[in-house]
């Protein structure tokens, strides 16, 4: 598992973000299956070369976009990913990412477009 997750150091991406983006990513792609436990915090921490603060943050990103559920001593497991196809709200999501994508928009800069909106 522990080799899903890629960071550059160098790049304009806070860290804590790309380990999120690893995480999503993952799912997006089947890498990573639902229920799938993801590694401690320290230990991933650990592995990076990273703050276990910095992965901490990533973690609470995931639990509180609803990609992940954290269990206490138990760990933290990706969730099953709604059924977009069910989803009016996920196909505007696809459509926004998409549009987003296109124009040179930041990740940071859609969730600003949308939280205007909210």
């Amino acid at each position: 598992m522990g080799s899903m997750f890629t960071i550059d150091v160098g790049s304009s991406i806070p860290v804590f973000q790309q380990v999120a983006d690893c995480v999503t990513r993952g799912v997006k792609t089947g890498a990573v299956a639902p229920w799938t436990k993801l590694p401690s915090v320290r230990g991933l921490a650990e592995e990076l070369g990273i703050a276990a603060n910095t992965v901490a943050k990533a973690y609470r990103q995931l639990e509180t976009e609803g990609h992940v559920e954290t269990r206490g001593r138990n760990g933290t497991v990706v969730l099953d990913p709604p059924d977009a196809a069910e989803s009016a709200a996920s196909a505007a999501a696809v459509t926004l990412a998409a549009l987003a994508k296109e124009q040179g928009l930041t990740l940071d800069a859609t969730l600003g477009l949308l939280r205007r909106q909210w």
